[in-house]
């Protein structure tokens, strides 16, 4: 896993998220890929690479440029710029070797609807090559782990929003290929079958590629540990999500609350080692409590609960609130929109 370049990044420190993983060559490489649709510029010189076996969360706003990039790298988009190679092989010059490494499932999938769920898996089976016990085999396994068993003989017209999205999935599998292209794989699903699709896809990154775009952010840590963030093209940060966290939100961050208010509470917090900001939060039920930011590692929760003691206050609370992967997202896609308009000499209120 080699980092994303970032450029024209208007991220200052930012680009210390991004990483460099050595190891075995990577089963994904992107290149300075641009894409224009007249003129809008979809994709704009965008890098990354994936290694064998690992999973890689894409995620970025609406419009941002994941589905292109992701039909991309499946070769069902050409680039006006840049190289792709799946294992090696260049999607421009050898698109069919690179196909049947390839499982896709791109955002609206397009089904037969007059064809029953086990008669299209059938087709799109041979259409890869498959037959047999082989076939067969295939049909069970993926009719089992996406969860289609009972929807099997079902015509697909008559499928739910969810059942489609798992038909979907099942197609992209039918063929057991090396990389897997998810474009936002749980949409329309329920709770338990998000969590059934996020459970497969943390199973099968032991033995495949994967990269899987969603705008279900909570999904994204229990399935891996580094995403990849585009933003109007560009990529704004790659790397492991607790790095991103620390990186893009400077630090850490505690709840410190007072059980009676104390006139100096303010500046003493202030005043503590490593912190970088304090924000006073109206609480009713606790007149006396403050957010605290830090600019590094320091511990805040235990320098406050030792000013505590010195100063002879009685806490009701005291814990971390560790930053979320929205936070992180927010902040970053924010600060590269704002930063883009400097750029391009806009004015922001």
């Amino acid at each position: 896993m080699s980092a994303l370049f970032l450029r024209r990044s208007p991220l200052a420190g930012i680009k210390q998220i991004t990483e460099t993983i050595r190891g075995a060559h990577a089963m994904i490489e992107v290149q300075g890929v641009s894409k224009r649709f007249g003129q809008t510029l979809a994709l704009d010189d965008v890098s990354l690479s994936v290694e064998p076996r690992s999973v890689l969360g894409f995620l970025g706003p609406n419009g941002a440029g994941k589905s292109t990039a992701m039909k991309i790298i499946t070769t069902f988009l050409a680039p006006d710029a840049g190289t792709v190679r799946i294992d090696g092989l260049d999607v421009s010059e050898r698109p069919l070797e690179v196909r049947r490494k390839i499982g896709y499932m791109p955002e609206n999938v397009p089904l037969y609807d007059d064809m029953r769920v086990h008669e299209y898996l059938a087709f799109v089976g041979a259409s890869r090559g498959l037959s047999g016990g082989r076939l067969a085999a295939r049909l069970e396994w993926v009719a089992e782990s996406c969860g289609l068993v009972s929807e099997y003989k079902r015509p697909i017209r008559e499928l739910s929003k969810g059942y489609r999205q798992r038909t979907g999935l099942a197609q992209a599998l039918i063929h057991d290929p090396e990389i897997l292209i998810l474009d936002e794989p749980t949409s329309g699903l329920d709770p338990r079958q998000i969590i059934e699709i996020r459970d497969l896809i943390q199973e099968l990154g032991r033995t495949k590629t994967i990269v899987f775009s969603t705008h279900i952010l909570q999904e994204v840590e229990p399935v891996t540990e580094r995403v990849a963030i585009i933003n109007e093209g560009r990529i704004v940060a790659d790397g492991r999500i607790g790095e991103l966290k620390r990186r893009a939100m400077g630090g850490s961050r505690v709840i410190v609350g007072l059980a009676e208010p104390a006139a100096d509470a303010l500046a003493s917090l202030r005043g503590l080692a490593g912190v970088k900001s304090v924000m006073p939060l109206v609480d009713a039920d606790a007149p006396t409590r403050f957010e605290l930011r830090g600019d590094g590692d320091a511990p805040l929760d235990a320098g406050a609960a030792a000013l505590a003691r010195e100063k002879g206050w009685a806490l009701r609370e005291l814990r971390e609130s560790p930053f979320s992967l929205e936070d992180t997202f927010i902040a970053l896609v924010s600060r590269d929109a704002a930063g883009g308009a400097a750029h391009r000499g806009e004015v922001r209120a």
